[in-house]
């Protein structure tokens, strides 16, 4: 024990200097070392606690910097003077008990619908350490590039210094907008910077389309199965969901066609990488659909969350943006490269961007400044195209690991298609499987899975479950496969024994 009560453990994670900061700062929010309070030299504490004196001078140069304490050549390290103290009279009163504020009552209509908690209820936390997540929506952490990020975010801050830390421009950065519209046209998406908008990922993009296209009431074209984000922000603006015939090449144009009404807004589309199906539009059925937009008047929002991984060789087919300058386009870099940049982007026709923009502003005055720029950085640099390049050959892989332990280890007479594109496969299940119930059995094996029910957009749906390979790496994909196989296989017992019990024949008591 030091002269003053600091005590290091080389056992825990922290840095030794951390821990001579954090116990420093406790000391003097609880006032034990007051302001003016002077701290050893680093070369006596430093021999009192058996550490490095290097140690010790980090430790008092982050205190310093963070004005816990000042230091004066030949004079010492002292306690910064900190807040006035509150004396008696400026102590308020204690506050007089009043019962609860009547928040149920005060809730919008929103935030009291289904909305607001279905996703909480699927997706819950589970307690056991070793879960194999089949429906987390995120690259796991050995494909995020974080060591290039740190780079581009320390040169970024070398070079601008506090002007990378103030309030971005509304529209975002110019040098990020250059390059995401190199990026666009890259991948066959004509795009100029002054038509792209940064927003705080692809479901602020979202957001902005609802808040400035839908009044409560309005109708919002979806398919019967899609995103569950889309269906959320949808909602909450007050749209109705209307669910549009699909064949088996996707929308039915013909069908599209019976729907149009002046109160239809929007029809919301994920040609590629479809979000849960997997499945990814022909250009035929993509040429007619733009075709029906046009002659309906209606606009078409093409979400494109998986922006450039293919995985599989041979032509994609064109983006909606492609054939028609007046879809409205978003995406985000959360799939491609980290969620927790927090940045996608808008590609709108010039009618509309003001509006978006303007919106954008009112919610949140701009996206993050440095991650703009850090993100800038490294697509300047040409890390993305070569990163991006990484993850598919590995999602490639995670995908093929994942089909072929279905294959092998799945109940006969399940289907699922080999997605093209993106990270999720969609498995249909028989029609006595109710898809909750699959969930629910699956999590008790340990494995979870997302249910249909979260990406409906109608009261019924379709019994099956989205299964991401984004997150997991093949063995453990195996490994939830064979989870999920044997939670299938209960289920598919159980409802065989109930069948059997029903039809058996009632027999005669003599």
């Amino acid at each position: 024990m030091g002269q003053i009560g600091i005590k290091l453990d080389p056992r825990r994670k922290e840095p030794l200097h951390r821990q001579i900061f954090d116990q420093v700062v406790a000391r003097i929010e609880s006032q034990a070392f007051p302001a003016g309070y002077k701290l050893p030299p680093s070369r006596a504490l430093s021999r009192e606690l058996g550490a490095h004196r290097n140690t010790v001078a980090r430790a008092y140069a982050d205190l310093e910097a963070a004005g816990f304490v000042c230091a004066g050549v030949g004079r010492g390290t002292f306690v910064s003077a900190g807040p006035r103290a509150v004396s008696g009279q400026d102590a308020a009163a204690p506050v007089a008990e009043h019962p609860e504020l009547p928040w149920a009552g005060l809730l919008s209509h929103a935030a009291r619908g289904d909305v607001v908690g279905r996703a909480q209820r699927h997706l819950r936390a589970s307690s056991r350490r070793d879960m194999v997540n089949l429906a987390r929506m995120q690259p796991s952490a050995d494909l995020i590039p974080d060591a290039l990020l740190r780079r581009c975010l320390a040169h970024v801050l070398s070079q601008e210094g506090a002007h990378a830390l103030g309030y971005a421009p509304q529209e975002g950065v110019l040098r990020v907008r250059e390059q995401i519209a190199l990026d666009l046209v890259h991948r066959g998406v004509p795009a100029r910077a002054d038509e792209v908008l940064l927003t705080s990922g692809s479901q602020q993009g979202l957001d902005l389309i609802a808040r400035s296209l839908i009044n409560p009431g309005d109708a919002v074209l979806t398919e019967p199965t899609t995103y569950s984000g889309a269906i959320d922000v949808f909602t909450l603006a007050g749209a109705r969901l209307l669910s549009v015939p699909m064949d088996e090449h996707g929308p039915d144009p013909h069908a599209l066609a019976r729907l149009s009404r002046k109160d239809i807004k929007a029809l919301y589309l994920m040609p590629n990488a479809h979000n849960p199906t997997g499945r990814t539009l022909s250009a035929a059925r993509r040429r007619a659909l733009i075709a029906w937009s046009r002659s309906a008047g209606v606009p078409i929002i093409e979400d494109d969350y998986a922006a450039g991984i293919v995985l599989d060789d041979g032509d994609s087919p064109p983006h909606l943006r492609a054939l028609d300058g007046e879809v409205i386009h978003l995406s985000t870099f959360s799939k491609c490269l980290a969620p927790g940049l927090r940045l996608g982007y808008l590609v709108a026709p010039a009618r509309l961007l003001p509006v978006f923009t303007s919106i954008k502003r009112m919610i949140d005055l701009g996206a993050s400044l440095p991650m703009q720029h850090a993100l800038a950085e490294f697509l300047e640099r040409g890390y993305l195209r070569a990163h991006r390049r990484r993850i598919t050959e590995e999602y490639r892989a995670r995908r093929d690991a994942l089909h072929g332990a279905l294959t092998k280890l799945l109940p006969r007479g399940l289907r699922w298609s080999l997605p093209s594109h993106g990270v999720v496969l969609w498995l249909q299940l028989p029609a006595e499987l109710d898809p909750q119930l699959v969930y629910e059995e699956a999590l008790r094996r340990g494995v979870l899975v997302s249910p249909s029910s979260l990406s409906s957009a109608e009261a019924s749906c379709e019994p099956a479950l989205r299964l991401t390979f984004c997150a997991e790496p093949p063995e453990r994909l195996i490994e939830g496969a064979r989870r999920l196989a044997l939670a299938l296989r209960q289920l598919l017992a159980r409802r065989s024994a109930e069948a059997e019990h029903v039809d058996r024949p009632v027999q005669e008591v003599v």
